[in-house]
């Protein structure tokens, strides 16, 4: 004797099925992103920033300071610092910034983060079109559901 599939059952499938979906798809979450930071307040200090001003990312809005740990030329010619990407309101990711000074084209990589910053990692080629201004074009996953404590 084969089982029916009744109505019921199919519903309580279905919404299983979807609501496995919905939560795969809420705890991870990736693309691309591409912003513009200014640096003209940078004053090439341990704590100095720069700031976003421009982003079509919403997680990092306009506005976003980028603060660097080290001082520039240590190793010679390099700029490779600690950061800290602060979106306010305790929104934090921590990560490592490496620059060439000769020619501001590097690699900016975050780890993790506080607040919706929480599971993000990235990889980020950094360029320079030139005055102030530095592009940051990048790749992103957020995985909120990882095991934090």
């Amino acid at each position: 004797m084969k089982p029916k599939l009744t109505a019921t059952r199919f519903v309580l499938v279905l919404l299983a099925c979807a609501a496995l979906a919905v939560s795969l798809s809420a705890a991870e979450k990736k693309g691309d992103f591409h912003l513009i930071k200014e640096c003209s307040q940078y004053n090439f200090l341990p704590g100095g920033f720069c700031s976003i001003q421009i982003s079509d990312f919403a997680l990092i809005p306009p506005g976003t300071k980028i603060y660097y740990d080290q001082a520039p030329g240590i190793p010679i010619g390099l700029l490779d610092s600690n950061v800290v990407l602060d979106a306010g309101a305790g929104n934090r990711a921590v990560g490592r910034c490496t620059v060439e000074l000769a020619t501001f084209a590097g690699l900016c990589t975050f780890s993790d983060g506080t607040g919706q910053f929480a599971g993000f990692q990235a990889r980020i080629v950094v360029s320079w079109p030139g005055g102030p201004t530095y592009r940051w074009d990048g790749t992103y996953s957020i995985d909120h559901d990882s095991n934090r404590k």
